[in-house]
């Protein structure tokens, strides 16, 4: 359809009409087996589930299809209803989680899983997803942290740009793409506390120069949707804020597509004590620019009471309409209503989508300890290995946000360790309950009958594997319903029953290999201590038992780094690398009495940002610039040689780190602006080299404007966030 006939239509829509495409109501209101992720409101009259412009958390060629054609038959001018889901990691084929993705350093693999994803969902009906999720998480007790991919801007920013291409592709009408959306706008990551739904208090400058970079640079790949984010941005709700929806995201941005509120955030404003009614929503949310309101009923209610009142003009009611029916024309739904869709098969798991998989779960393991090189594991006949933990053999491998994943698809890493090694040479034990007992969940509570009678009888069983063995692989990690949306912790450490597992098996004096899945950092200092290899694996797929098996076996060498420091302890939180020095840093040795420190723990992280060990061993030479002076309109080049010194082929993953000496505002003592993953086999050497232009050097001065300063800088090209001997320009 082209621009004169959606104008057409929508000038022959009634108001009614109008504002029924503003409103999104749950699928639950078609399919009661519907994915509900927020709370729900009270159910729809039918002439909302009749004209609303569109739905989420339903799924499946067979009954979209059914729900579309009722749907169009119903609606006076046939407009097609539009299908939404939370397809964050995965839809049948799960991925790491993106936290695990943002381990690997690969944002072309991450595009090619985003491919995968949006390849899948569109067989099964979806038109849009609610991912990327571009916020920038800077706080581990926030269980969202798994949904993003880290502490770092620029890495955040690659990645999301990533997955928008991946999603959307060249073209929106193209049945294997769906439409993308940037999420949470804004800074949603930085609720105070690290509690989910929370005020986030941040300076302008910290909020542009930190928090908001990540989603500017999606957004210039125009995703066909933003969403709002739950929380308060120094005192004013994300989802009626004019300041950020109108002269950020609007006029500076340039944004065009589609802003959608979060779940019920629109009706939540009330909560927020910043609306008197679901009236007064209504209205500061339209003000604000949002467009569709996600199933508040604030709209549906009182948006055509508001416009016939006059407090909102028919002329931005219909600019929001128009809005999304060029969305749903962008999408090809007013020529194919049923795009994508194949009723017969839907969407499936293949050979290629899991190769794949299993690739992006190889990359993202990322190896933290390997004391006496406990790994790889022995190949050797006679070795015996014993999977123990309750990570061994659960098919549980993805996040609470990969709900329209199927267990049945996931490889277990016992299931995996079967194809490798001989059924006389490998032995599971559960070992113990995933949880304590009482533990929170995102569900309620989690209670185990029996539960300290199951757990002794499991350890039992364990200990005799453990004697058994010569190497122990412990599957330890933090259940999938304890990290996600509404799963903030006060506490980062493993839990108490898995702890004592552990403790146990380090009694045997037998070889312990540790396994960690989490969706977010935690506390291993103590895991450390009692273990000879650790081996973070985050929550990683369908294709996780594979791809962690490839990794233990030897046949690839770990390379994912991390993409948020793990503190020594919670109280650090929130941490990240790229901080300020202060008036007083602590010295790297001597004395430091009254500097910026703890008395009771190191500043930095237990393991830094960008930290990663492999089986192998690479060399850096000293780096080296190709001039120690630049102007604004010249390139300086960084360059190093890396060799493969070691004796196993393997990728290292060489980071660029820069720092403004001096500057109108006070400057991070580092910040990755580049990084570049290189494959080497034994002996091979490779230079690699980094760009640096003067556009990567403007920050948010002190004159509140995008721009560098001429002044020196530090340079580093290195292997982590505290590594590498820094080098000195100038910008003249």
């Amino acid at each position: 359809m082209d621009k004169k006939a959606l104008e057409a239509l929508l000038q022959d829509m009634s108001l009614e009409e109008k504002v029924m495409q503003l409103v999104q109501i749950p699928g639950s209101e078609y399919e009661a087996d519907a994915e509900i992720t927020g709370v729900t409101r009270g159910q729809a009259d039918d002439k909302v589930k009749r004209l609303a412009g569109s739905t989420l958390g339903v799924w499946g060629s067979k009954r979209l299809k059914k729900i579309q054609q009722q749907y169009i038959k119903e609606h006076p001018h046939h407009i097609p209803l539009m299908f939404m889901l939370d397809v964050i990691h995965g839809h049948k084929t799960v991925f790491p989680c993106p936290l695990g993705q943002g381990a690997t350093f690969d944002p072309e693999g991450v595009k090619k899983g985003a491919e995968v994803q949006a390849r899948e969902a569109s067989a099964d009906g979806v038109h849009a997803t609610f991912s990327p999720m571009a916020d920038l998480c800077r706080d581990a007790r926030w269980g969202r942290i798994m949904e993003s991919t880290g502490e770092d801007k620029f890495l955040n920013s690659r990645m999301a740009v990533a997955m928008v291409e991946g999603y959307q592709g060249d073209d929106l009408k193209s049945p294997e793409h769906v439409a993308a959306c940037v999420k949470h706008f804004a800074a949603y990551g930085a609720g105070e506390g690290g509690r989910d739904y929370n005020n986030t208090e941040l300076s302008e400058h910290t909020l542009r120069e930190h928090y908001l970079r990540a989603y500017c640079e999606a957004i210039k790949k125009n995703p066909a949707m933003v969403m709002t984010s739950f929380n308060t941005i120094n005192g004013i709700p994300a989802t009626g804020n004019t300041f950020l929806m109108k002269k950020i995201l609007r006029e500076e941005f340039g944004f065009k597509g589609v802003l959608i509120s979060d779940w019920a955030a629109v009706g939540e404003m009330i909560n927020h004590g910043f609306a008197e009614d679901q009236k007064d929503a209504a209205l500061k949310a339209m003000m604000a620019g949002v467009d569709i309101d996600m199933t508040s009923g604030c709209y549906s209610g009182y948006l055509e009471e508001l416009v016939k009142s006059g407090e909102i003009s028919e002329k931005m009611l219909d600019e929001a309409v128009l809005r999304v029916l060029n969305m749903k024309n962008d999408l090809g739904l007013f020529d194919d209503p049923f795009r994508g869709i194949d009723p017969e098969v839907g969407a499936a798991v293949t050979e290629e989508s899991r190769k794949h998989a299993r690739k992006v779960v190889a990359e993202s393991l990322v190896l933290l300890e390997n004391k006496n090189k406990a790994l790889p594991l022995n190949k050797s006949d006679s070795e015996k290995i014993a999977f123990i933990g309750p990570f061994a053999n659960t098919k549980r491998l993805q996040s609470s946000w990969a709900f329209s994943g199927e267990d049945e698809n996931t490889v277990t890493v016992f299931e995996a360790a079967s194809e490798i090694y001989e059924s006389g040479n490998i032995k599971f034990a559960e070992g113990c309950t995933m949880m304590d007992q009482d533990s929170v969940t995102a569900r309620g509570i989690c209670h185990v009958d029996n539960w300290q009678e199951k757990n002794e009888k499991l350890l039992s069983e364990a200990v005799e594997a453990a004697k058994w063995a010569d190497t122990i692989v412990l599957c330890l990690g933090e259940d999938s319903t304890q990290s996600g949306e509404a799963t903030s912790k006060a506490s980062l450490k493993l839990p108490e029953v898995q702890l004592r597992l552990l403790s146990e098996m380090s009694k045997t004096g037998k070889r312990i290999v540790t396994l960690i899945f989490t969706g977010r950092p935690l506390e291993l200092a103590d895991v450390a201590k009692l273990s000879d290899a650790i081996l973070v694996c985050w929550l990683p797929g369908t294709e996780g038992g594979n791809g962690v098996m490839d990794v233990l076996s030897g046949m690839t060498s770990p390379s994912g780094r991390l993409p948020v420091s793990f503190p020594y302890t919670v109280g650090q939180e929130p941490l990240h690398y790229d901080m300020y020095s202060t008036g007083r840093p602590k010295p790297a040795s001597g004395p430091s009495e009254y500097t910026s420190r703890y008395l009771d723990c190191e500043n930095g992280a237990l393991y830094p940002f960008g930290y990663g060990l492999s089986y192998t061993n690479f060399e850096y030479s000293e780096a080296s610039l190709s001039k120690e002076k630049m102007t604004s309109d010249e390139t300086l080049t960084a360059s190093v040689k890396v060799r493969n010194i070691g004796d196993m082929k393997g990728d290292v993953i060489v980071q660029l780190y820069l720092r403004d000496i001096t500057g109108s505002r006070v400057r991070p003592v580092r910040e990755l602006a580049g990084f570049e993953r290189v494959s080497l086999n034994p002996g091979e050497e490779k230079e690699i080299s980094f760009a640096i232009k003067e556009e990567m050097l403007r920050f948010w001065t002190a004159e509140e404007k995008w721009e560098s300063e001429p002044g020196k800088f530090n340079v580093w090209v290195c292997d982590s966030s505290v590594d590498g001997t820094p080098l000195e320009f100038c910008l003249e």
